[in-house]
């Protein structure tokens, strides 16, 4: 039985412009014990998709499940065995963060939660928080709160969204140590995340959402195996050679070149020394995730996905 299971789920907004279809028959499973990425460019349909496994929003067609349990008619049994990190900061200012924390056990009925509450406390960094106001907290710890809410009543599912947009280096490894043991004790994980090399590190098999749609679906691996082989990257003060448009990633001084091989990386450096520019910091790197991510994301035919997706399911 997969952990979470979405079938043929779309989604249609309606706006001033007419109907919006933020889904477009998205199907894949994710099974139980796997730590899996969900990725795509701001307006993919991330945290539509979330909002539909969660029950904050219904599915123009189509269903999600968590466990066996179908979202909308068995909502009660869905929900206890999720738990959801949203991407906003959500808090009451009324209570403090334990109190914040003892009221969610109660929402899910779970009682005499207090050992697990202090765990949570002092594995997310929030023991000596415990006593404060939500009020008093930084957007830190905030966040660090959202995630103990989130795993207060023990969910055997849970779903990350942007869980460390904003925060620092200290809260992104306290968190990450902290959810790969629980994912290794056997709990389920999705997570959506910005941060591509979180993703490279984490997740044992990506799905790649574009305009609503599954472009890529397979594990990490081989992703990274479908890459260029190699980056050519250096560090250039002049406008580049008019032959590597459309080829460069460029971030500021900072430019990127997928090669092939090393036959490619030679031809770039040539263009470069005819062209009589001055490069610094020249050096060659395997291709990443986000390497992966910008060709997947780039190759275009009139909007439609283009990255035919391997549904083959991660061993469970």
């Amino acid at each position: 039985m997969p952990a979470i299971s979405f079938q043929s789920v779309s989604k249609t907004f309606a706006s001033p412009r007419g109907p919006l279809q933020a889904l477009d028959g998205v199907s894949f499973d994710i099974q139980q014990g796997e730590f899996f990425g969900l990725l795509g460019p701001n307006g993919a349909g991330k945290t539509t998709l979330i909002s539909i496994l969660a029950g904050l929003a219904r599915p123009t067609s189509g269903k999600a499940m968590v466990l066996g349990s179908d979202v909308q008619s068995d909502y009660r049994q869905a929900r206890r065995k999720l738990g959801v990190v949203p991407q906003e900061l959500v808090f009451d200012p009324f209570f403090t963060v334990r109190e914040a924390l003892r009221i969610q056990s109660g929402y899910f009925g779970v009682k005499n939660n207090d050992a697990w509450i202090d765990e949570l406390l002092e594995s997310l960094g929030l023991a000596d928080k415990a006593s404060s106001n939500m009020r008093q907290l930084s957007g830190g710890m905030k966040r660090r709160v959202l995630v103990a809410q989130a795993l207060v009543h023990k969910p055997p599912v849970i779903v990350l969204d942007e869980p460390t947009a904003g925060v620092d280096v200290e809260l992104r490894q306290t968190l990450w140590q902290f959810i790969a043991k629980l994912n290794k004790q056997g709990h389920t994980v999705l997570l959506t995340t910005h941060y591509l090399e979180e993703a490279e590190a984490l997740c044992s098999r990506i799905a790649m959402l574009k305009a609503g749609r599954v472009v890529a679906l397979e594990r990490t691996s081989e992703l990274l195996k479908s890459a260029s082989s190699n980056v050519l990257r250096f560090k250039i003060d002049s406008p580049l050679p008019a032959e590597f448009e459309g080829k460069a990633r460029v971030t500021g001084r900072i430019v990127q070149l997928p090669a092939h091989d090393a036959h490619e990386i030679e031809r770039y450096l040539a263009v470069i020394r005819q062209a009589g520019l001055r490069v610094e910091d020249v050096e060659i790197r395997k291709a990443d995730l986000e390497d992966v991510f910008i060709d997947v994301m780039s190759a275009d035919r009139g909007g439609k996905a283009v990255a035919a997706p391997s549904l083959e399911a991660a061993p469970s």
